[in-house]
């Protein structure tokens, strides 16, 4: 499997003289929540429709992060994730770790909430359990109170699937996390608190005998972040803006989580609405005032560049982004747009990607298809690269590399009527149904090329190819958008129209993501 290499550093955020610039994680690894067990600190993020879900990080230093797995092999119901539901699914996750196991509750809006665990943070995990039924529950975060024994939960709702928003309810729980003790009660009405609005993803905790909740209000693209505390859980609450946007450009810094270091420091991460290129993840300094509130940031104000923490040096290092492919296995950074089922990719003795080109009626639109095999869109300028060799001998059988949201596309090759391969370059806007025809097709005799695409700033994208004659620019610039939660994803695929017997493959190798100057 693919792990951590030098392309992969080049994205960290250290900048090696003690100091670290945000975002911290620059792609889209939305709605972060972190806990520190020893030395060691984990976070999750949400993951939505594509599987496997929940992602699982590691750093011991807060700013250098590896993806180390996943902690849901597949969505639940299965059923309902056969094909894609972008903006369904894992919804704002959070970890903890209790009685020596790790435990992730989330909420799915259509279901309810879930919770999974395990005695090591890479597993095995639990089959999602569902601890509460319902439509809108979002955003759950547990307590297990070490000085009453007691367990507690709270959640956010989705206005869209239970006509509620802008409140947090509590509950009491079953310390074993089975289920809940009560009906719930609202603990915090976003609506009882002057200009507070779309109150949502609480973080519980206790500290110096208050209960506190972190949740952010005011929205992704504008919001800020809020604390409350009560000495009782149910309440009453009083509340405190910690981190808004101030004369920085970070719009709408909010939701995410409180971390402290073994030496005592304080530190809170959230995420930054980037468009295109999903929610990156800050990091903030914390400490606690004299007045007993936290102090997020600079003065309630996030930072740029900052003093690392006061952790062990660590390797310059970002989750993986490069693969080769060994044995035909993709490594951690890759996700399916909806749960895989088997002979999508296939192992063999050799390096490479190979993928069945998959028959589907939905060959022309890329949106609709289960079978694409994605990772993040980074967040800076960068090159990505693949070749690509077209094994498939059905007529309309094509594979390629795609730019993946609202609109989408894609540069690769296709076989045609009469037997040869062209390369292929196509798009469709945001309204569009099907795909159309982004340049003119050209021959690829080998049935191979070397695919790239060039992403500058404002994500918006160049595309080019190699089938033999050098690199050739293909189609005016596209500018990639995310989907309604989820940033831009690129993609690999391998489709066929539909018929019967099996149309082939194609194979990928040499996935490269390279960082480009920003000037």
């Amino acid at each position: 499997m693919s792990t951590v290499t030098e392309g992969a550093a080049a994205f960290s955020s250290d900048l090696g003289d003690g100091t670290y610039r945000n975002p911290v994680l620059d792609a889209d690894w939305s709605d972060p929540d972190l806990i520190r067990v020893g030395d060691d600190f984990y976070l999750t993020a949400s993951s939505f429709g594509r599987a496997p879900g929940l992602p699982l990080l590691h750093s011991r230093d807060l700013v250098n992060w590896t993806l180390v797995g996943h902690a849901l092999s597949l969505l639940e119901p299965a059923k309902e994730f056969r094909t894609p539901r972008h903006d369904c699914g894992v919804w704002a996750p959070s970890l903890r770790h209790h009685d020596d196991r790790f435990w992730i509750f989330w909420g799915d809006p259509d279901h309810g909430i879930y919770q999974v665990n395990a005695p090591e943070i890479r597993g095995p995990w639990t089959r999602p359990h569902l601890v509460k039924e319902g439509k809108g529950l979002i955003d759950p975060c547990p307590l297990w109170d070490d000085e009453t024994g007691e367990a507690y939960l709270v959640h956010a709702w989705a206005k869209s699937r239970s006509g509620v928003k802008n409140r947090l309810t509590g509950h009491r729980m079953r310390p074993d996390a089975t289920g809940l003790l009560d009906a719930g009660k609202v603990i915090v009405d976003g609506d009882r608190i002057p200009g507070w609005f779309t109150l949502e993803g609480p973080k519980l905790y206790r500290h110096d005998g208050w209960f506190w909740i972190f949740a952010p209000a005011g929205s992704v693209e504008t919001g800020w972040q809020g604390v409350f505390r009560s000495r009782g859980f149910f309440g009453p609450y009083e509340e405190r803006i910690a981190l808004e946007q101030g004369d920085t450009d970070v719009n709408g810094p909010h939701q995410g989580g409180w971390v402290s270091t073994p030496s005592g420091e304080d530190w809170f991460v959230h995420f930054q609405e980037r468009g295109a290129y999903g929610r990156v993840v800050h990091l903030q300094p914390m400490r606690w005032g004299a007045d007993g509130w936290p102090v997020l940031g600079d003065e309630g104000v996030p930072v740029g560049v900052h003093k690392k923490p006061d952790l062990p040096r660590q390797p310059l290092s970002a989750p993986a982004t490069d693969d080769d492919f060994p044995g035909g296995r993709f490594g951690r950074q890759w996700q399916w747009t909806a749960n895989p089922h088997d002979g999508w990719a296939t192992q063999h003795a050799a390096d490479g990607l190979r993928l069945t080109c998959v028959r589907t009626a939905d060959a022309h639109d890329l949106r609709k298809l289960p079978n694409v095999l994605t990772q993040r869109l980074p967040g800076t300028p960068a090159t990505i690269e693949v070749e690509l060799t077209l094994s498939g001998e059905e007529p309309g059988a094509r594979a390629g590399l795609a730019v993946l949201g609202d609109a989408f596309s894609w540069i690769g090759l296709q076989r045609g009527a009469d037997g040869t391969v062209h390369l292929v370059h196509r798009f469709a806007e945001s309204v569009a149904e099907r795909e159309r025809d982004a340049a003119h097709p050209r021959e690829a005799p080998d049935g191979r090329a070397r695919l790239r695409i060039e992403i500058g700033a404002g994500a918006r994208c160049r595309f080019s190819a190699d089938v033999g004659d050098g690199p050739q620019p293909s189609g005016p610039v596209f500018a990639a958008t995310p989907w309604r939660w989820v940033g831009a994803l690129l993609g690999l695929f391998a489709l066929a129209p539909n018929g019967g017997g099996h149309a082939g493959a194609a194979t990928f190798t040499q996935f490269r993501i390279t960082a480009r100057p920003t000037s």
